[in-house]
């Protein structure tokens, strides 16, 4: 099999009245009894960037000045990499380049599970679980075709990288699906709702996949074995996980101070300890699930308190998302490349995501809504960052130091990682910011 890597040590339009699907019923009586209150509170509570950033001055930066930083600290690994000037001085070591990764991760995983609102998952349960779903797993299976036929890629490293594809990022969808509802763009339907709320369990499909698919890749023995294996991590996942949860729940007790600064240093002490532990055991993918099972779980039972904890992520997410960034530009080696490299890896990646819409417009034209809501859902279900910057360099991590002779796939799978984020995540932004007015219908709220 050949590698791009060269060898180096390493539907019509519905009219409203016609629309009777469970989304739009269960949105609208939502809407009635608390007109847009309620539903503001379920987008707040569902994720921890709670409210558009207002402040001009703010430590870390936030909003689009964060947003211009995360990119530019891309492209500032990559230079660093690529440029002798640069990479003769700045060496960063293996070990902590990848506890980086894992911790930021870590705090990925505690953002998804605390943005899971049990109450919004159940108003919207029907469509939210398409959503999150089906787009996730037919562009997995679609980087896997066409990994296979097109970059000589192996089955199980095909899906590998397809659910490294397959998540979108609440980093980019959710700032902009909450400054839409600010606006009244789309409330009516609950579609920025919709799109905050699946956005968590999409990335929580696509790190569960990943984390199968390389038990699967970097496991010796039968297929059968490998199977057992991943079954038995999630097991272990999930119990270890549901049991923290409940422990998390009750400690901190209720009666102390600075209780939102304890869960939360509670929690990423309790979840660090996991990723990094699981994948010093050799157990994939059991640590984040643990973190998911945790979070979910302790999350549930802390009311409007989870909002305050949340903040407190956030802030720690911002602290490590520039790192992360720089930490994969810097994994991306131009002189490894073969001629054709770059146009294989987009060629591959765009094919994988032209499926990825197309599937979205279909399942939505099932949920009630019209044309140019179907298709403004479709493109924003696109923008791919956060999940990217921490999956892609973790199988070239692992291959490095438990199988090398597998490395030259895992730079493949970085590449493309690494111009996902670089074409998607912009590009993914500028389409929701400019399409949102245009294609959602505006509900003006009166002051009461």
């Amino acid at each position: 099999m050949t590698s791009m890597y060269t060898t180096e040590p390493e539907n019509e339009h519905l009219e409203d009245k016609n629309i009777q699907s469970p989304i739009r019923s269960e949105i609208l009586n939502d809407s009635n009894t608390s007109k847009q209150e309620e539903t503001k509170k379920i987008v707040f509570s569902n994720t921890e960037e709670t409210k558009p950033q207002t402040k001009k001055c703010a430590c870390p930066p936030q909003g689009t000045l964060n947003k211009y930083i995360t990119n530019g600290m891309l492209l500032a690994g990559f230079t660093i990499r690529n440029v002798p000037l640069f990479s003769k001085f700045v060496h960063i070591s293996n070990k902590w380049s990848s506890t980086l990764r894992n911790s930021a991760l870590t705090l990925i995983l505690v953002k998804a599970g605390l943005g899971l609102d049990p109450q919004a998952l159940k108003r919207l349960r029907k469509v939210c679980l398409r959503l999150s779903v089906g787009p996730c797993l037919m562009e997995a299976c679609a980087a896997a075709v066409v990994s296979h036929f097109l970059m000589n890629f192996p089955w199980q490293w095909g899906f590998l990288l397809g659910f490294v594809l397959g998540a979108v990022s609440p980093a980019v969808v959710v700032p902009s699906m909450l400054l839409l509802q600010e606006n009244g763009y789309g409330v009516e339907k609950g579609i920025p709702t919709l799109l905050v709320a699946a956005s968590s369990l999409d990335d929580i499909l696509a790190i569960t996949g990943f984390s199968t698919c390389m038990s699967i890749v970097f496991s010796t023995g039968d297929i059968l074995n490998n199977v057992a294996a991943s079954f038995r991590n999630i097991l272990i996942g999930v119990l270890v996980g549901t049991i923290l949860g409940f422990f998390v729940r009750y400690v901190p007790s209720e009666d102390q101070t600075n209780l939102p600064l304890k869960r939360a240093a509670l929690i990423l002490s309790m979840c660090i300890t996991a990723v990094l532990g699981s994948t010093h055991l050799g157990i994939h993918g059991a640590g984040g699930l643990c973190t998911l099972m945790l979070t979910v779980i302790g999350g549930m039972k802390w009311s409007n308190g989870k909002i305050s904890v949340q903040k407190i992520i956030t802030t720690a997410w911002d602290v490590f998302q520039p790192l992360l960034f720089g930490l994969v530009g810097l994994e991306v080696s131009v002189a490894s490349l073969k001629s054709n490299a770059i146009g294989i890896c987009v060629a591959t990646m765009s094919l994988a995501l032209l499926v990825r819409i197309s599937f979205t417009f279909v399942l939505m034209s099932f949920a009630g809504f019209n044309l140019k809501e179907k298709i403004f859902i479709a493109l924003s279900w696109m923008p791919k960052a956060t999940v990217q910057a921490v999956l892609g360099p973790l199988a070239l991590e692992t291959a490095r130091t438990s199988a090398p002779y597998l490395a030259a796939y895992s730079k493949d799978v970085m590449t493309i990682a690494f111009l996902a984020i670089l074409i998607t995540a912009p590009n993914g932004a500028l389409i929701i910011d400019i399409l949102g007015p245009r294609l959602l219908k505006r509900q003006v709220t009166q002051t009461q």
